[in-house]
């Protein structure tokens, strides 16, 4: 069976029409065009050839539209070697026509400005190409998107690792920072501690000196009752000699007749004797205490007497409930209650 499609090697007929005249312009209708097969082209690689069309209509206009329709079907025709295609059309088409340069994307395919495309040159492999890929030695389009890939992921890696590295950079110097502050407080409180014992052993060394001073100034006032003795029993001393069972003051052992003096200023409240203490003198002084001289062999004021610190009020002897000549010294608090004498005489700048 014949085929009505045109062969496409048959040689390219042009002809030149000229529009025909139907009347007035409002008398002119015009027909719709359906393109078909075999009005059309398929793309053909390399030169394309448009065969002469016996079948159509011989207007101008038809022509125009079939030329317009194969060429957006099949791309661009090039015909190096075959005269151009003389097309006419009517004035009232053309007059009414836009511009090419107002239509987006083809003003300037037409203007003096318009250079080749790298894409109608270049191989599809290497499109989409910029010159810094060719400059790093891509090939091709995968090849230099690869390299892109690469790039990106490199300039993230990079940037992630400054990210890691400046966080740990001030994680180290917040943590040197606190470690001088940690260090700075400990010496703070190291001075501040060394400081404050230096005033406290000032303040002690103080204290004392000024303790020192007191208890001059009393023992100026204050007198030992004997000044030549030996210590033989003290308060507190347990033994079955003492009615209470225990010793209730402090003896000054010396040889009978020595003089016993007055330890503080005071008033003799009584002299006389008094069962097992012999013969006792009671000095109270001005505070309310009370000052028991016992076992003396002789006494030298009366009840009622004053006497000043010093003064001699008797003399060591053996009287009373005793074992040898001494001196039985005991110390009462205002009230009565008996305390030790060493500690009382120890508080007033004495030291028996």
């Amino acid at each position: 069976m014949a085929s009505n499609k045109p062969a496409l090697e048959a040689p390219f007929e042009t002809e030149t029409f000229e529009p025909p005249t139907f009347g007035t312009e409002a008398d002119r209708t015009w027909g719709e065009w359906n393109p078909t097969e075999d009005s059309l082209l398929p793309p053909v690689r390399g030169r394309h050839r448009v065969a002469k069309q016996r079948g159509l209509a011989r207007s101008s206009t038809v022509l125009g539209v079939g030329v317009l329709a194969a060429v957006g079907a099949g791309g661009i025709a090039t015909a190096q070697d075959k005269p151009a295609v003389s097309i006419s059309l009517p004035d009232a088409i053309t007059d009414n026509l836009p511009a090419a340069k107002s239509l987006p994307g083809v003003g300037s395919l037409g203007t003096e400005e318009a250079k080749p495309s790298a894409l109608a040159t270049d191989p599809l492999t290497t499109a989409g190409m910029t010159t810094a890929d060719f400059q790093q030695g891509a090939t091709d389009a995968g090849e230099a998107l690869r390299a892109r890939i690469l790039q990106q992921a490199e300039a993230q890696q990079a940037e992630a690792d400054a990210t890691t590295k400046a966080a740990e950079q001030t994680a180290a110097a917040e943590k040197a920072a606190a470690d001088a502050e940690k260090r700075q407080t400990e010496a703070e409180k190291k001075i501040q501690a060394a400081k404050d014992k230096a005033e406290a052993e000032a303040k002690a060394k103080a204290a004392a000196k000024a303790e020192k001073e007191r208890l001059a100034k009393l023992a100026e006032s204050y007198t030992l009752p004997v000044v030549s003795y030996t210590i033989t029993s003290t308060f507190g001393q347990a033994g079955s000699m003492w009615s209470s069972g225990y010793h209730t003051g402090l003896d000054f052992a010396a040889p009978t007749g020595t003089p016993i003096k007055a330890v503080h200023s005071g008033t003799v409240q009584s002299a006389g004797w008094s069962g097992s203490y012999g013969y006792r003198t009671v000095l109270e002084l001005d505070d309310g205490t009370e000052l028991w001289f016992c076992h003396q062999s002789s006494m030298t004021v009366t009840a009622g007497q004053k006497v000043s610190t010093g003064e001699v009020i008797g003399r060591v002897g053996a009287t009373g409930n005793v074992t040898g000549p001494h001196l039985h010294l005991e110390v009462h608090a205002p009230g009565g209650t008996g305390i030790d004498p060493m500690g009382w005489l120890q508080s007033k700048g004495l030291n028996p």
